[in-house]
């Protein structure tokens, strides 16, 4: 038999080319920083989209815009070097309240390998007009400057689900105010619904801004584990919400301390990315 040396010179060329293809060929995904696709219903691409949705809450600082997730549509997932995993989304949402469509939005989460929050940018297409969301803020923020006593309230939703017409305000800024608590502390693996505001209470200003104390209850995903988050909160139309809060658990005391105060509007996406 004659060995790969004596090939002809022919036969080796083309042996040589046969494995520079193969090379060249291999799939994107097997590089260790490349993009690869994810499943849209997958529990990581539905846990950044909240993420996204959370921050993007908390940076509208607007009750009549609260956004839920609707579906995702694609999903994608980079490993950064020296970074961390960045997930690049495009997704639906439904009105927080109603549960109707309420837009679409593209985003990407990026989860740092060190212990700070995930990075967001995002970007959304809203059924809603803008002048539309201010007056249903100017509404809300009138219903609770016109209040004749302050307002106090416990176990919002109530056991079937029920709230009460003169709490819905005091609802609505707790799901603002206490998603820059989901947002802070989510993870990869790790993610937050508000399950109920457990307790709040009213405090009286000199000035135009409205605050409340709270404790709110975060349903922890996947560990089925509630914690517990006191919350103080103040906002006014058209400012940044300003949120400072500790959490606790049952089996962890005091967790975590923080406090904030919010940019503006959401973050526009400054990379691309995935081609949607």
């Amino acid at each position: 038999m004659q060995g790969l040396s004596a090939a002809p010179p022919a036969a080796f060329l083309l042996f040589f080319f046969l494995l520079l293809s193969s090379l060249l060929l291999l799939p994107a995904a097997a590089a260790p920083n490349a993009e690869r696709e994810l499943n849209p219903s997958s529990r990581l691409a539905a846990g950044a989209a909240r993420v996204a949705l959370h921050h993007l809450n908390f940076q509208t600082a607007s009750p009549g815009a609260l956004q839920a997730l609707g579906q995702v549509r694609k999903a994608a997932l980079k490993n950064i070097p020296g970074s961390g995993h960045k997930y690049y989304l495009q997704f639906t949402t439904e009105d927080y309240k109603s549960g109707e469509n309420a837009g679409s939005c593209i985003a990407t989460v990026l989860y740092p390998k060190k212990k700070s929050p995930p990075v967001v940018n995002i970007k959304c297409v809203q059924t809603k007009d803008q002048k539309q969301i201010q007056e249903e803020d100017n509404r809300l923020y009138q219903k609770i400057r016109h209040q004749t006593k302050p307002i106090i309230g416990n176990n919002i939703p109530d056991s079937y689900g029920n709230i009460e017409p003169a709490l819905e305000p005091a609802w609505a800024l707790a799901v603002a105010g206490s998603s820059y608590i989901m947002w802070e502390k989510s993870t990869e693996n790790v993610g937050y619904f508000m399950a109920q505001v457990k307790s709040v209470k009213q405090w009286i200003r000199k000035d135009d801004f409205i605050e409340f104390d709270y404790t709110v209850l975060l349903h922890e995903i996947p560990t089925q584990e509630i914690i517990s988050c006191h919350m103080r909160l103040t906002w006014l139309p058209g400012h940044p919400l300003k949120v400072k809060y500790f959490c606790a658990s049952e089996n962890q005391g005091l967790e975590d301390s923080s406090g904030m105060e919010s940019g503006s509007a959401a973050g526009i996406l400054q990379e691309t990315g995935a081609n949607f």
